[in-house]
């Protein structure tokens, strides 16, 4: 029997999958690989205009991988890629200031709302590859893991999922150097979709503390940690140096802690996976222009799906590739 993905329900526009088909699951020091049932992709004739990406900052160098080998398919092709932030991602759709609108996070109702004000149905958002959340400590911190509560503890000033407040590293039972020493503590901004998401699904939609040092981009909170051995900060797994450490998370106090590896991100045993989306324009039974359509067919494909898993993403299925280009009229 091949093993199932199980996340939590995420609605994909109008489409709601609760569980998908894996290809392979491996133990997580071996490479990734994509499912070799994806297609490979096949060039369209005389494609040309422009594709301009504004949204999140965590696949901003995804997303520009993704158009920089497309646009070795189609010289005349033109990108832009735009990494304000998730939140700014629905706006340019709305006003078509943006071809696709990456996101970290699923949609909020106020956006599909606005959304659906202006053009009468709803954005289709596209999950594209899967990423975990994790947390990270100094590459020479000896912390190994946490409980969801402890990261709680740490990062929100209402501790919503009830623990003691958390402030120096001997409340983690760390010795020596780091018992007396206070947690220096690094995260996204507002605008980000990585601080929505983490705001939700470590914290119970608590407050952060005003000790967190907001940083404009993943990039920064992993350098800010990678250079303070008594710092702690959340990133995606895609920006992982080795100048960091990403701690395994319990999902409940007791329970044993969790690593952020691929086979944990497939059976969705680690408690901060996320899908990464890609908001589109898309009227119901309508057909897009050859531009778009070509461009996922692209990230849908096995060299698509391979430049996820050279950013240090996870990639979806051929199962889950075939169904969300239908989400947006294209017969795979």
């Amino acid at each position: 029997m091949r093993p199932r993905f199980v996340f939590h329900l995420v609605a994909f526009g109008m489409v709601s999958i609760a569980s998908l088909s894996v290809f392979s699951m491996k133990n997580a020091f071996a490479e990734v690989k994509v499912d070799p049932k994806l297609p490979m992709y096949k060039p369209a004739a005389g494609l040309s205009g422009q594709i301009k990406s504004v949204g999140s900052d965590s696949m901003n160098s995804l997303m520009t991988l993704w158009t920089e080998k497309f646009k070795e398919y189609y010289k005349g092709v033109r990108t832009e890629v735009e990494g304000q932030g998730s939140s700014k991602a629905m706006p340019a759709l709305i006003e078509g200031a943006a071809s696709f609108g990456p996101m970290s996070r699923d949609a909020k109702s106020n956006e599909i709302a606005d959304f659906e004000k202006k053009y009468g149905y709803k954005p289709v958002l596209l999950p594209t590859s899967i990423d975990l959340l994790a947390v990270y400590v100094h590459r020479d911190n000896p912390l190994e893991s946490l409980s969801m509560e402890q990261v709680d503890s740490i990062f929100s000033g209402t501790r919503k999922l009830g623990g003691d407040a958390i402030n120096k590293w001997g409340q983690l039972g760390l010795t020596g150097d780091y018992e007396n020493e206070a947690i220096a503590i690094f995260g996204r901004n507002a605008a980000s979709g990585t601080y929505g998401f983490f705001k939700e699904k470590a914290m119970g939609n608590g407050d952060f503390r005003d000790r967190v040092n907001e940083q404009p981009g993943s990039t920064a909170v992993i350098a800010s940690v990678g250079e303070n051995r008594f710092a702690m900060g959340y990133s995606g797994i895609g920006y992982k140096t080795e100048a960091v450490k990403p701690i395994a998370l319990s999902p409940k106090k007791g329970q044993p802690a969790v690593d952020p590896t691929e086979e944990n991100a497939y059976n969705g045993k680690y408690p901060l996976g996320r899908y990464l989306f890609l908001a589109v324009n898309y009227k119901p039974t309508s057909k897009l222009e050859p531009l778009r359509k070509e461009f996922l067919k692209f990230i849908f494909s096995r060299e698509g799906q391979e430049l996820a898993v050279k950013d240090g993403y996870f990639p979806v299925d051929a199962k889950t590739a075939a169904k969300a280009l239908k989400m947006v009229g294209i017969d795979p």
